[in-house]
């Protein structure tokens, strides 16, 4: 059977309202959205702290913004710039690597404040090309990064003046040489802060209450214009508390059985993608659980780990398979680091020696990667999210049986890993993890080898014997509880500033 392109075309466009798509459908344009624009620009002087030491930087930050907004109303930054102005003394460091050209990839932080609100937003993946470096001298200038990108929205949920400032920089630098290869090291990240305590606004925003009250939001079996509403479906019944735990078995169960009967269908239009400037937003929370290593016998506490999110960079529609996919990405800071905080462990070595020690683990890589999975045929919305991080274990402070072991400086894995958490939920009524109001994610990990341990003696094979999985099934386990999420197009929402989630066992 062939499915008719008009009758495909008819079909309304599922958003899925669990998880992190629940911002979605705040975040469509308004047909009403009339204000006229601004270019808006402000120069900041910052100091960024580099290995040599405190370097000052003069920023120049632009963007196209509205004059005025009205509440709840999506406002897109256009022709965003972020320029960098370093000087010749800041780049020392890479003229020592023989290094001839220098790029920039740039996170700024915003703060967005309308009356006593206020949230953070982070402008991530701005990049700037490489530019040359000075050869040196004492009369040469330094350089200027011009880094650009596109940017996530904003909304206001309260009248009055609004402020969008600039606030925290991070800059991860690459310094190339004449033939274009990356110089050893190839990158340098530093973090730059205000210089002074005053105040920058990039742009001033009058938001005012939306006219009349909005109309309501379609709902994801809304009929599309010209098509008849169908009888709304009976209410489910209210499950126990918590999820099914074969929650992800049904999802995918919902999902094959939903694609063998369109086996005989065209597809049409199936599925699409959502353009990401459309839905993309920003958002913060925290997250802290356990991590058992069952080789020691024990578990160390995680976190409570703040994380900075990104929702729906790709967000893909199928209403023929009646499903809804969509990535997101997490980075997790902590004092300016890309890291879960410090965290102290007692353990009982190879069952029956104490031992203590201070753990860090550190991002690496890419951001974590928060995939998303929901099906929509069905009243109750299930979900499924992976979230998929890739992690450095670093050790010191250890003691074993109440006895300093001088590990060195760098006892970590001799290379990342990849944890994996998951976790399942559905949306009507909520139940179980969904992304946007939290709850608890678990998984294994594989802990690989061990390398830089000790000092004049190699303790590598005795952290790598009483810690690592490496070649045996993935028996650490990992359970999270993570927070609901502080959205920035909703910096008065009951779930900002972000709270921190008692960890569960």
């Amino acid at each position: 059977m062939t499915l008719d392109a008009r009758a495909a075309a008819r079909r309304p466009l599922h958003l899925a309202v669990g998880g992190a798509l629940v911002v979605a459908t705040a975040l469509i344009p308004s047909a009403e959205s009339v204000a006229a624009d601004q270019t808006s620009e402000v120069t900041i002087p910052y100091a960024c702290q580099f290995p040599s030491g405190p370097e000052k930087a003069d920023v120049a930050v632009k963007a196209v913004l509205p004059v005025s907004a009205r509440t709840e109303e999506t406002i897109r930054p256009g022709d965003v710039s972020v320029e960098v102005g370093l000087a010749r003394s800041a780049l020392t460091q890479f003229t020592a690597l023989e290094a001839s050209t220098l790029s920039a990839v740039a996170e700024l932080t915003v703060r967005n404040t309308v009356g006593e609100h206020s949230a953070d937003a982070s402008w991530q993946q701005l990049e700037a090309l490489a530019v040359a470096l000075p050869p040196g001298g004492e009369d040469e200038d330094g350089v200027v990064l011009t880094a650009t990108g596109d940017v996530p929205t904003i909304a206001f949920g309260s009248p009055g003046p609004a402020t969008i400032t600039p606030a925290a920089l991070s800059l991860t630098l690459a310094s190339f040489t004449e033939d274009g290869t990356p110089t050893s090291p190839p990158e340098l990240t530093v973090v730059c802060e205000p210089a002074d305590d005053e105040e920058h606004p990039l742009a001033r925003i009058t938001v005012r209450d939306s006219a009349g009250p909005r109309p309501p939001t379609p709902g994801p079996d809304a009929p599309t214009p010209g098509e008849e509403a169908a009888d709304p479906p009976d209410e489910p019944a209210r499950p126990a508390p918590g999820l099914d735990p074969d929650a992800h078995r049904k999802i995918d169960d919902l999902t094959e059985a939903r694609l063998e009967a369109l086996d005989d269908e065209d597809p049409g239009s199936c599925p699409i993608e959502i353009p990401p400037e459309w839905v993309m937003t920003t958002a913060e929370t925290y997250a802290a659980g356990y991590a058992n290593a069952v080789k020691l016998d024990g578990a160390a506490a995680l976190g409570p780990a703040f994380m900075k999110v990104v929702l729906n960079k790709r967000y893909v529609n199928d209403s023929c398979a009646s499903t809804v996919d969509v990535t997101s990405e997490v980075e997790f800071a902590y004092e300016g680091k890309r890291q879960l905080p410090p965290t102290k462990a007692t353990f009982l070595s190879y069952g029956f020696m104490p031992t203590t020690a201070t753990m860090v683990l550190e991002q690496v890589g890419p951001p974590a990667v928060v995939q998303t999975h929901t099906v929509t045929n069905t009243p109750t919305y299930p979900e499924e999210s992976t979230v998929t991080a890739h992690l450095s274990m670093r050790l010191y402070d250890v003691k074993v049986n109440g006895v300093p072991l001088d590990v060195g400086p760098d006892c970590r894995t001799e290379r990342p890993f990849q944890q994996v958490l998951k976790g399942y939920g559905q949306s009507y009524p909520p139940a179980g993890y969904l992304v946007a109001t939290g709850g608890n994610l678990t998984g294994y990990a594989h802990i690989p080898p061990f390398k830089g341990c000790g000092v004049g003696e190699n303790l590598d094979p005795l952290f790598t014997s009483a810690i690592s999985s490496v070649g045996k099934k993935a028996d650490n386990y990992t359970k999270m509880t993570q927070a609901p999420l502080c959205v920035a197009t909703n910096p008065d929402g009951p779930d900002c500033p972000p709270k921190v989630p008692k960890p569960e066992r």
